[in-house]
């Protein structure tokens, strides 16, 4: 790949995408996909093509879940105890570390993030590890009462096989939350990252290769949900399926898992709230609720797309959030001067363009934004509608781009119930200083996460996901180790 930019760009990683094909990591070994077929990841800055990709589909994931299967029961890995499950994920954040700065920038090449959010979420995606790094030694059963003529207890197990499809709006990061716990409790994996964004998790397969983790335990077979993605889901040896995507797609998942009785995890859509009362601190406020819709060009499924703002601050608020987006630099995610990079790809370019005419045609008043920015790679402007009312479809569907949404509310009533009245609830942000209000709010809203005076924090520590459409089940925390074993009675008569 050439580079005529004139910035600092990673050598290691541009020296990676230059490998082509690339292969799946199936048994230990990099393959290609038993059709042949491979396909072009591209830069969205540019739109070009970046390298090409081995294409799994059925035969390369019937191969990766027989590897899968066989690492499960192996003594390599079977037989092997917490503490060394314990080094391995040890090693896996070490090497993440060291590679920080390698991984970042690919993922920022084939994403199109600012180079600033990709280095946070790869320090993240290794902090997963670091502290699922520590559970092994921690996943416990229990002693039951009995009579005295026996003993009860309960084992805590692995599942066996996980399945884990990830999205292309920030794949490591996801990729590590299902990973790390799934190996953690003794699970083998099959992953299937998005056709578009498959670049950083093959470089990660490469550094659990050199982690020393057995062949098999981790697979990762990039290809289309349609192929590689719907025979996961149906394989009848798989145990578990993790999904993190649309709310279309993770129905559809659920109701291919019913076959299999599948256990299934699905972290889905989100139209968040940021909702800001009087008495908030509003310059903290409204810098947060800016970045709430245009953090990674707004294709996150936690953020604040619709801002409530009390009717008797809107118009001061309305206009300073406006301010801040209008001056938002676009660019190249390796541009360190960039603060919005472009869309991912382009299938999700037109649909935010099509969005925006939608707020055009519902009577949207637009404060800013709202057009194709460039004629190179896949850029819009980030975009503001005020005077908007909760009912519209720019309020109700999840878009997936950089458009946020000005909704004035009466009191906290108000804006509980309009912040509720949405198919998702994945999170929320609440900006107020009245304390007894911030408790009252945040139990009253039908949301996993609410994050009160700040937004967007998570940690491996806290559990993660949805309720209504935005998910079932829950990741990270102590929550996943449950979501990712099964617990069995054990009664011994003497």
């Amino acid at each position: 790949m050439e580079t005529t930019v004139d910035y600092d760009v990673n050598q290691a990683a541009l020296d990676f995408i230059k490998q082509s094909p690339k292969s799946l990591l199936i048994d230990g070994q990099w393959v290609p996909a038993v059709s042949g077929k491979t396909f072009a990841p591209l830069n969205p800055a540019t739109a070009e093509v970046l390298t090409h990709v081995a294409l799994a589909d059925k035969e390369d994931i019937d191969l990766a879940v027989q590897a899968a299967r066989r690492a499960f029961e192996h003594p390599s890995w079977a037989g092997i105890g917490p503490h060394e499950r314990e080094r391995f994920l040890g090693r896996i954040a070490d090497l993440m570390e060291t590679h920080a700065e390698e991984l970042a920038t690919i993922e920022t090449l084939n994403n199109g993030m600012p180079l600033a959010v990709s280095r946070w979420l790869v320090a993240e995606a290794a902090k997963v590890f670091r502290y699922y790094s520590g559970w092994p030694t921690k996943i416990q059963g229990n002693t039951n009462p009995i009579d005295p003529t026996g003993f009860a207890y309960t084992l805590r197990e692995p599942l066996g096989v996980c399945g884990a499809i990830i999205p292309w709006n920030g794949p490591l990061f996801a990729a590590s939350w299902k990973i790390a716990p799934a190996i953690a409790c003794g699970n083998t994996v099959v992953i299937k990252p998005s056709e578009l964004t498959p670049l950083s998790l093959l470089r990660l397969g490469e550094l659990l290769l050199e982690a020393g983790l057995p062949a098999g335990v981790v697979n990762i077979v990039p290809g289309q949900g349609s192929g590689a993605g719907n025979a996961l889901v149906e394989h009848p040896d798989v145990n578990k399926i993790a999904f993190t995507g649309s709310t279309a797609i993770g129905k559809q998942i659920l109701q291919a898992s019913a076959t299999t009785l599948k256990k299934v995890t699905l972290e889905l859509g989100g139209k968040s709230p940021t909702i800001i009362f009087p008495d908030a601190d509003l310059n903290k406020a409204i810098a947060a609720a800016a970045m709430g819709f245009t953090q990674g060009s707004g294709q996150g499924c936690v953020c604040g797309t619709r801002v409530f703002i009390h009717e008797s601050i809107y118009e001061e608020v309305a206009a300073r959030i406006v301010q801040i987006v209008k001056k938002l630099i676009l660019g190249p995610g390796l541009d360190p001067a960039t603060q919005i990079g472009p869309i991912t790809n382009a299938k999700q370019f037109q649909k935010i363009k099509d969005y925006i005419a939608i707020g055009m045609e519902e009577g949207c008043t637009l404060a800013a934004g709202g057009s194709q920015a460039g004629t190179e790679g896949y850029f819009i402007q980030p975009t503001v509608f005020t005077h908007v009312t909760n009912g519209m479809r720019l309020t109700q569907e999840e878009i997936f781009g950089p458009v946020g949404v000005l909704i004035s509310f009466q009191d906290e009533a108000d804006a509980v119930f309009q912040s509720n009245d949405v198919q998702y609830g994945l999170s929320a942000s609440v900006w107020t200083k009245d304390i007894s209000r911030a408790h009252r709010v945040a139990r009253a809203l039908q949301a996993g996460s609410v994050w009160v005076n700040t937004i967007f924090e998570m940690d491996a520590i806290f559990p993660f996901g949805g309720y209504k459409q935005s998910g079932l089940g829950r990741e990270m925390g102590e929550e996943a180790i449950t979501a990712y074993t099964q617990v069995k009675s054990v009664v011994v008569r003497y």
